[in-house]
């Protein structure tokens, strides 16, 4: 038998293909658990990792939590190797958490690895993220494999650990975000009792035409809030576009706050920014109120805007 190219491997499946324990330690591949290897030119990614320690661990385990999230698309960097498991056998690796489940874990494969369904992956991470990074994974995974009627009703549905926070968080969730700082915006504002602006609303012309879709907007006051991440500050062409699109904007009415991702840094700015705004535009309902417990939620931002997604002209 010949030794796989792409992924990790035992060193019983090294000796059954005739490979010495001499010839593993050699420059040809790389150790990354105790009886673990793989080929040296081999990416360490993150299904790499995680075909390494599902060698060594029980048979019945799946990529759970946070790491379940980050198969599922979401960026959750930072977080550790997490995977569930029924049985009791007591294994300790370094860099991965080993929850022990009582009921079944609902599961699919993906990528060629078990991993658990969106819907349960979000009740499990209720147990890991705050608030705000739990709604931005629950909008991350309506865009993109399941829909709110499924996630809804696995919530109410099963009795899990984490489940009665994930029922609050999808409170709070709303289709047609497209992007974790758009999500992260718009709490911005709700929590800090503002009214709650609409996302990804599209913008026409007195012709009806289409002028450009607007990540949150106030139809009552015309008042729109963009996020502009960095990419748009190294990109030229991207900037020109944006600016003309603001223009477009303008010219119809619209007042535009944009939100760079620099002013992440000073969070309590945003709000008052969009007050102000609000405020010019007629709203005489309450002053934002940037509490300290609010601070804890937004001085850094849950999730990186990794996405360098281009916005339409």
């Amino acid at each position: 038998m010949d030794l796989p190219t792409d992924r990790p491997f035992t060193v019983s499946e090294a000796a059954a293909s005739g490979v010495t324990r001499d010839v593993l330690r050699s420059r040809r591949f790389r150790r990354l658990l105790r009886g673990v290897y793989v080929g040296a030119d081999v990416a360490l990614t993150l299904r790499v990792r995680l075909l390494a320690v599902l060698l060594v661990l029980p048979d019945d385990c799946a990529v759970s939590h946070r790491t379940a999230l980050a198969l599922w698309g979401h960026d959750t960097r930072g977080a550790g190797l997490e995977l569930s498991t029924r049985t009791e056998l007591r294994t300790r690796l370094p860099g991965v958490v080993l929850h022990r489940r009582l009921h079944p874990i609902q599961t699919v494969e993906r990528d060629g690895l078990r991993v658990t369904t969106p819907e349960r992956t979000f009740v499990d991470c209720a147990t890991r993220l705050g608030i705000v990074a739990l709604v931005q994974a629950a909008e991350h995974l309506l865009r993109t494999a399941t829909t709110r009627n499924v996630l809804d009703t696995f919530c109410w549905t099963h009795h899990l650990h984490g489940v009665v926070r994930a029922r609050r968080a999808m409170a709070l969730v709303r289709e047609g975000a497209e992007s974790p700082m758009e999500s992260l915006l718009r709490l911005m504002l709700v929590f800090a009792r503002l009214p709650e602006p609409r996302v990804n609303v599209v913008a026409r012309d007195a012709q009806g035409r289409f002028v450009a879709r607007v990540d949150l907007l106030y139809p009552r006051w015309k008042v729109v809030v963009e996020y502009d991440g960095r990419h748009h500050e190294t990109d030229a062409r991207q900037w020109a576009r944006d600016r003309w699109r603001r223009e477009a904007l303008e010219a119809l009415g619209y007042r535009v706050i944009v939100v760079a991702a620099a002013d992440l840094a000073e969070p309590r700015h945003i709000p008052w920014r969009v007050h102000r705004a609000l405020v010019e535009r007629g709203y005489d309902g309450p002053r934002p109120v940037t509490s300290v417990q609010w601070l804890r939620w937004f001085t850094r931002a849950p999730v990186v805007d990794t996405s360098g997604a281009q916005r339409a002209a």
